[in-house]
């Protein structure tokens, strides 16, 4: 089992081409050894955005905290906390916060796509060589 409080876990800037003001935690990744999903949590700084970018598998999004915007496959939406997204796979998309304030954000992702060549573009999972 793993119980530990999000904060605890060490936040990573999200470093690739198109991000800006981004960081990521792998509250449940490759290194809980959980077979199916991992867990993420984002935060988005004011006007910062994810990459435009699109792979094969799903993301599942849970608005914690921020107002933003969310793009897949051309359309725009408002984001708001309490608020879900299904992203599904092959979709270009792109999750941008507000100007005046951060977007926090949980994505669940399958666990048999963090490490494809893609990956990055979300967060690299830890200890990943793609």
């Amino acid at each position: 089992m793993l119980h530990t409080h999000f904060e605890q876990v060490q936040s990573q800037a999200v470093e690739q081409d198109g991000a800006q003001g981004v960081s990521v935690r792998w509250v449940i990744g490759p290194d809980s050894d959980a077979p199916n999903f991992h867990l993420r949590v984002f935060d988005v700084e004011p006007g910062g955005f994810t990459p435009l970018h699109a792979h094969p598998w799903e993301h599942e999004v849970f608005v914690l905290a921020g107002k933003g915007t969310v793009t897949c496959a051309g359309n725009q939406e408002p984001l708001a906390p309490g608020e879900v997204v299904y992203v599904p796979g092959g979709d270009e998309h792109q999750f941008r916060s507000d100007a005046e304030q951060s977007l926090r954000f949980i994505c669940l992702i399958p666990a048999s796509g963090t490490c494809a060549p893609a990956a990055p573009s979300c967060g690299a999972a830890p200890n990943c060589s793609g």
